[in-house]
C-alpha cells in the first residue's frame, strides 16, 4: 500500500494521544470559502468513534463555529477525500442538517486513487458532497462517517473529507409599495410607446 492516504492514515494510528483526549475547542471557519480538512478513524480516541477528527496530528472532536450576519446567507460545502465512496451526516449543535450525496467506491488498493486536493475531488463526480444552504445565526458544524468505502469487503472507517463556507449578502427584495410604482411606471411606458406608434 504506497498510496499518500495510507501512508497518512497509517500516521494517524502511530500517533501517542494522552494530551489530545480532553474537551476540544471549536475551530472558526472562515468564511472566504477556503478548505478546513477533518478527519475520520475509527482506531482513533474516543474509541470506535466514526466521528470527525480535527485531523492527523490532533484526535480531539472536529467541530466548527462561526456566526451569519442579519442580511447575509452562508453555503457551506462538506466533501469526502481520500478514497471516494464515503459519505457524512452533517449536523449542526447535534441536530442533523442532512447527508453528502451518494458517492462511487474506489479502489483502496489502487496506486493514485487517493485525492488530496479538495478542489479535484469536488471535480470528480465520484467522491460525495454536499451544499447547506445557511441563514442569518450562529452555526456549531460537527458530523460523522455515515457510510465508508470497503475494502476487502469490510468498511474501512478511516477517511478524509473538507468543509469550506462561503457567505454573500442576500439580494434586497423590493418593498411592495416599490414593486407597486415600478410596475406603474412600466405600464405607463407602455402605454406612451403606444400612442406615439399610433400617431405615426
Amino acid at each position: 500500500m504506497t498510496s499518500k492516504f495510507f501512508i497518512r492514515a497509517a500516521a494517524v494510528g502511530a500517533l501517542t494521544l494522552a494530551s489530545a483526549l480532553g474537551a476540544a475547542q471549536a475551530a472558526t471557519l472562515a468564511a472566504n470559502g477556503s478548505w478546513t480538512e477533518f478527519l475520520v478513524n475509527v482506531d482513533q480516541a474516543p474509541a470506535y468513534s466514526l466521528d470527525w477528527l480535527v485531523g492527523f496530528d490532533d484526535a480531539s472532536p472536529a467541530h466548527f463555529s462561526f456566526t451569519i450576519a442579519n442580511g447575509f446567507v452562508g453555503s457551506l460545502t462538506v466533501l469526502d477525500t481520500g478514497i471516494s465512496g464515503d459519505r457524512f451526516i452533517v449536523q449542526n449543535k447535534g441536530a442533523t442538517l442532512g447527508e453528502t450525496s451518494v458517492g462511487v467506491d474506489g479502489d483502496p488498493m489502487l496506486e493514485g486513487s487517493s485525492v488530496t486536493d479538495f478542489d479535484l475531488a469536488l471535480a470528480k463526480p465520484a467522491f460525495s458532497r454536499g451544499v447547506f444552504t445557511l441563514e442569518a445565526g450562529s452555526y456549531d458544524i460537527s458530523g460523522y462517517l455515515s457510510r465508508s468505502v470497503l475494502l476487502d469487503g469490510n468498511p474501512m472507517n478511516v477517511t478524509t473529507g473538507g468543509i469550506a463556507l462561503t457567505v454573500a449578502e442576500v439580494s434586497p427584495v423590493p418593498e411592495p409599495a416599490t414593486l407597486l410604482s415600478l410596475l406603474a411606471g412600466l405600464s405607463l411606458i407602455a402605454m406612451r410607446r403606444r400612442n406615439a406608434g399610433q400617431q405615426q
